[in-house]
């Protein structure tokens, strides 16, 4: 059993393979905000503050209650446990065991999947992919209008592009590259003044032998940089473009790593330049023998 909250917020029985809807405006604002703060108590003053900002009913305290008592119900129901929301003044807390949300699934895959980048990149590509198939919409859809939810949901946001930019450079490293040209053009389309996506890109495009394209990759960047923040790209941006137009070496594809057929190929290689080198080592030796008297 699960809380999803990256997308809009339900209750996932992957046991039964049901999803339970959180029915309501204020009833997954008000899951969403215990979600964030599991393990810590949340005043009932600053759930209201969440649930209805400023201009709160003006029995808004019971009001609080009842959807206290509903989603309650909704949990007991799913995790077959009735006291997972417990009150404690000021207000309420919520209990979740470890693993029981998946942006702690995803966090923990990612974490997973950079351990492996630098060294296995291959390895890392299909952790990281499926860490990313967990998202199914904006973190905490339609929940985000109070200060708890907006802050979560734009650091797990956060959390998401940059595990995307991990992902791509563990293609990068796997020699992987043309195959995700297509997913960085959409993602710099999307995300315009994000420096690292339009580096990876840059990158991917003259790996391709697509050079002319990387530029005007530098270019477009360049502009957007200048005009919506009057600053220009950043050093590693601008280290990138200075290594294409020198067409540095250091930026090709790095050799991939060999198999365990081409290293034993290898190593026979040698034993058999080995056994070569001793044979004519005999034979020489053989050859300069003085003949006995």
């Amino acid at each position: 059993m699960r809380i999803r909250i990256l997308g809009p917020v339900e209750i996932q029985d992957d046991t039964r393979g049901r999803r339970l809807a959180v029915s309501g405006v204020q009833r997954p604002a008000l899951l969403a905000t215990l979600v964030v703060r599991a393990g810590r108590t949340v005043s009932a003053d600053k759930l209201i503050q969440e649930l209805w900002g400023a201009d709160p009913p003006v029995n808004a305290a019971n009001a609080l209650q009842a959807h206290i008592k509903r989603l309650r119900q909704l949990i007991c129901s799913a995790f077959g446990e009735p006291d997972r929301i417990r009150s404690r003044a000021p207000g309420y807390t919520l209990h979740l065991a470890p693993g029981e949300t998946d942006a702690e699934e995803f966090t923990t895959r990612v974490t997973e999947a950079r351990a492996l980048t630098a060294l296995t990149p291959g390895r890392a590509i299909p952790l990281l992919r499926a860490a990313l198939a967990l998202w199914r919409g904006p973190a905490l859809d339609g929940c985000a209008q109070g200060d708890i939810c907006r802050a979560e949901a734009l650091a797990l946001e956060e959390n998401r592009l940059s595990a995307l930019e991990t992902l791509y450079d563990a293609c990068l490293r796997a020699n992987r590259h043309q195959e995700i040209i297509g997913e960085l053009e959409q993602a710099t389309t999307t995300h315009p003044l994000r420096e690292r996506l339009h580096d990876q890109l840059m990158l991917a495009l003259y790996r391709c032998d697509r050079q002319s394209e990387a530029i005007g990759v530098y270019d477009r960047i360049r502009r957007r940089l200048l005009t919506d923040l009057g600053a220009e790209p950043g050093p590693t941006l601008r280290a990138t473009i200075q290594a294409i137009l020198a067409q540095s070496p250091h930026i090709l594809p790095e050799p991939g790593p060999r198999s365990l057929t081409d290293e034993l190929a290898a190593l026979q290689r040698q034993l058999n330049t080995l056994a070569r080198r001793q044979a004519a080592l005999v034979k020489m030796i053989g050859n300069t023998t003085p003949t006995p008297r």
